[in-house]
């Protein structure tokens, strides 16, 4: 039975090294970074800590990891583990991280890592050079939030100090496990340890009453490497646990078949309804959708392509025009009996021919959808309060080190990026482009004009684009619609005078356009004349809109199409 397990697994342990890259220079201390998750809700706050790990942001000593060795009358084993909790942040300034078991599967799973057994509990600290003592804080609410995170390790940072770093360390943290018992409650996490230095006994016994998003301050996160020996031959943790003679090495349990959390997708929130998933649509080819829904009432989708990881990533969010789906907006090559809307944005063909001009760059489409199919509805609904939040979820999954953002906006979308600019007191220097797609028309003196100039003038990066026409002579039916102030034609003409203040701008006007432009190009206005009182709303992003938007300013501005030109990414509309 042993040597079936071990034959081709070779004789050898690899160096017992988590493979993360190297912290980055400017990444955050384990404090700071701690203080930026306060705020956000529970999904948002896991996905920026796993990418916090993948980036390395990791202190030094919790790289090297610490040989456990274990016996039983049949064999004995060695199997190599954290020297303690996982914490971000450097040797000089770290915060151990309390985390979901549906990102520390992620986690481990990537490292090729496993959780450990309440077994594997009780050995290391068996094994640990450093035993401290458990530090309960009185349970309140306020236990699951990252203040008290902070505040625990800081008290554990106390009882440690004058000890090792890489030592192994154990005593101060309840441990998420993996156990039988847990497989028979699905959605629940499981968790053991506190081990008092009195007896060496556990305050905590197994307890899997949690649902899997239970997060508190007292839980803890230690990786097993995959791989350990038995016998002096290297094996797995996942075939020893299978193996009804070694399982007792790693299992109070015995054998066990499975030997970690399995999820669909992220655990619902205590007390929190889940919302029902759309029916996802299918990419086109080269490309990936990831789709999810956040309260209130917000439905995502970030379209990636499969290529081109490896370089920085520019992320564009689109805020979808009143009464557009997701669908609607990406476009397709429609057919006798399609909706109109599919033929009207085509979002999606004209992202594809800026992948194919922004080389150097990763162009990533975060769709924004709400349930009321118009965003100065939501707003008047919900406020502003959450927009932030919700754009964290989305930019949480990327390295900020590597990210640039763009608020874009067609329509009643422009009304997001609005209120979001209303919750801040500058905008991030992340944000590389604000571009308003017929869409300024929650434009305010007051609240954005020095926003804008002081945001302009702290970089060369920061770009400004705005498409509008003159709607205020549009009729419909015969009649005009908007006010000469109110629609975008006079929305932007206030928007241009007020950036004028600070900034000198250059004036042309050919074939009814006119194209407005100051800081060399980075500030550019188009102002189309309607004489024939036609509606050109819609039509300013189907003539190249979007490509105009993102490329304004540019080497590559109107290099292979003109803006209200033909479709320049006709080639690029894909089929259902």
């Amino acid at each position: 039975m042993i040597t079936a397990l071990l034959m081709g697994l070779g004789s050898q342990v690899q160096a017992a090294e988590l493979d993360l890259p190297p912290r980055p220079s400017a990444a955050l201390g384990g404090v700071e970074f701690a203080r930026s998750l306060a705020d956000l809700p529970l999904e948002a706050r896991e996905a920026k800590i796993l990418v916090e790990f993948e980036r390395g942001n990791v202190p030094r000593f919790l790289r090297t990891l610490v040989p456990v060795s274990v016996t039983t009358e049949q064999a004995k084993a060695t199997y190599y583990v954290t020297p303690d909790y996982l914490a971000i942040g450097s040797d000089d300034d770290y915060v151990l991280v309390p985390m979901t078991p549906f990102t520390a599967q992620k986690l481990a799973d990537r490292l090729d890592c496993v959780l450990p057994t309440p077994k594997m509990v009780d050995d290391i600290y068996a094994a640990a050079a450093i035993k401290l003592s458990p530090s309960p804080i009185p349970p309140t609410p306020a236990m699951t939030t990252v203040p008290v995170f902070i505040q625990h390790n800081e008290t554990v940072r106390g009882q440690r100090k004058g000890m090792p770093l890489g030592a192994l360390i154990a005593g101060h943290k309840k441990d998420v496990v993996i156990a039988s018992r847990l497989f028979a409650t699905p959605g629940k996490v499981a968790i053991y340890g506190w081990h008092k230095r009195e007896d060496g006994r556990p305050i905590q016994p197994l307890f899997t009453g949690h649902v899997a998003s239970w997060v508190d301050y007292s839980h803890g996160i230690r990786l097993i490497q995959r791989r350990l020996t038995v016998n002096g031959e290297v094996a797995t943790v996942d075939d020893v646990l299978a193996d009804p003679a070694l399982a007792p090495l790693l299992s109070h349990d015995g054998k066990m078949t499975r030997s970690r959390y399995e999820f669909t997708a992220f655990p619902a929130e205590p007390g929190v309804k889940p919302q029902p998933q759309p029916q996802s649509f299918e990419a086109a080819p080269g490309e990936t959708n990831e789709e999810f829904r956040l309260e209130p009432g917000v439905r995502i989708v970030i379209n990636r392509p499969d290529a081109g990881s490896e370089k920085p990533v520019l992320l564009v969010y689109y805020a979808l025009p009143n009464g557009a789906t997701i669908e609607q907006t990406i476009g397709k090559a429609t057919k006798p009996g399609d909706d109109w809307h599919f033929d009207i944005q085509h979002i999606g063909a004209q992202t594809r021919f800026l992948r194919e001009k922004l080389k150097d760059r990763t162009l990533v489409v975060a769709y924004l959808e709400n349930d009321l199919k118009s965003w100065p509805a939501w707003r008047k609904t919900y406020g502003d309060k959450t927009i932030a939040k919700i754009l964290d979820t989305v930019q949480g999954r990327f390295d900020p080190t590597r990210t640039r953002v763009v608020f874009n906006g067609h329509s009643g979308g422009g009304s997001l990026i609005f209120g979001y600019l209303n919750g801040l007191e500058t905008i991030p220097d992340a944000v590389e482009r604000i571009a308003f797609l017929d869409s300024d028309y929650g434009y305010e003196t007051d609240r954005h004009r020095d926003k804008l100039a002081v945001w302009l003038r702290a970089s060369d990066s920061h770009v400004l684009c705005v498409l509008a026409y003159n709607d205020a002579v549009a009729l419909l039916n015969g009649k005009t619609f908007v006010s000469a102030a109110g629609g975008t034609w006079g929305r932007s003409q206030l928007m241009q005078a007020d950036l004028e203040r600070s900034f000198p701008f250059q004036k042309r006007l050919t074939d009814g356009m006119h194209r407005i432009t100051a800081l060399d190009g980075r500030v550019t206005f188009f102002l189309k004349e309607n004489p024939e009182k036609k509606i050109f709303h819609t039509v300013q992003v189907e003539r190249n809109g979007f490509i105009e938007s993102l490329l304004s300013g540019t080497r590559l501005d109107e290099v292979g199409y003109s803006y209200f030109g033909d479709r320049a990414y006709s080639p690029f509309i894909r089929a259902d």
